[in-house]
């Protein structure tokens, strides 16, 4: 169930939104000694209970985790960014991975920082967020500039501008060469139940319902030749 606070005013007023009773406990205790800057005003655990409850409280700005239970945080941008276009959202993240953020930012989100950002930077970045800024990770700043004009060159791997990893456009070839599930698992040295997480994500992101749909997306894009 969503918890609110009534609405402050003056302090940025953010959401947090996370499956996780503990991490929830723990953004409220960081940014608890910047009460003055920032208040967390409510709190969700899944996207359609963050979506009313953003639609109830209308924050400054929505902290999300990118992983959550069901619908992602990527899916949550996408979502407020058709209902509530000018929501700024900033996902957390412990992925220090250039195409999660590159999806991050075509969902529309307004930042990527990663979970080990410390109280008083996270408190700067979301104030330079709800102002406007998009925010990345310093420490992911550099390498982005680089994958950025690499990405435009077309020299990422095959699908890394449909948001696909390095390790699904792996898995994505491998399915198109006609390997089962437990051949992949052996070919890339994962496990089973890794290479199923692997495959879902990739029909996700290739908008598709199974395998042979993800194999004629594949060959359709010209991925693989």
């Amino acid at each position: 169930m969503a918890s609110v606070t009534p609405a402050a005013t003056g302090p940025l007023r953010v959401v947090v939104v996370d499956d996780h009773e503990m991490v929830v406990a723990g953004l409220k205790a960081m940014l608890a000694p910047f009460t003055g800057r920032v208040r967390v005003v409510g709190s969700a655990a899944g996207v359609e209970e963050a979506l009313a409850l953003v639609a109830s409280l209308l924050p400054d700005l929505v902290l999300a985790d990118v992983r959550l239970s069901g619908e992602s945080g990527l899916d949550l941008c996408r979502r407020l960014g058709e209902r509530v276009p000018d929501q700024r959202v900033v996902l957390l993240s412990v992925y220090d991975d250039e195409q999660y953020l590159f999806q991050a930012l075509r969902a529309g989100a307004a930042g990527y920082l990663l979970k080990r950002i410390r109280g008083e930077e996270l408190v700067s970045q979301l104030e330079l967020a709800a102002g406007g800024t998009t925010v990345i990770d310093a420490t992911m700043a550099g390498r982005v500039v680089t994958s950025a004009a690499r990405l435009e060159r077309d020299e990422f791997w095959p699908g890394a501008h449909l948001g696909l990893t390095h390790r699904e456009s792996e898995v994505l070839a491998l399915l198109v060469a006609g390997c089962t599930n437990r051949a992949i698992a052996s070919r890339l040295v994962i496990g089973d139940e890794t290479v199923k997480s692997h495959v879902r994500s990739v029909l996700r992101k290739l908008g598709v319902a199974d395998r042979t749909a993800a194999v004629a997306a594949a060959l359709r894009e010209g991925l693989f030749r």
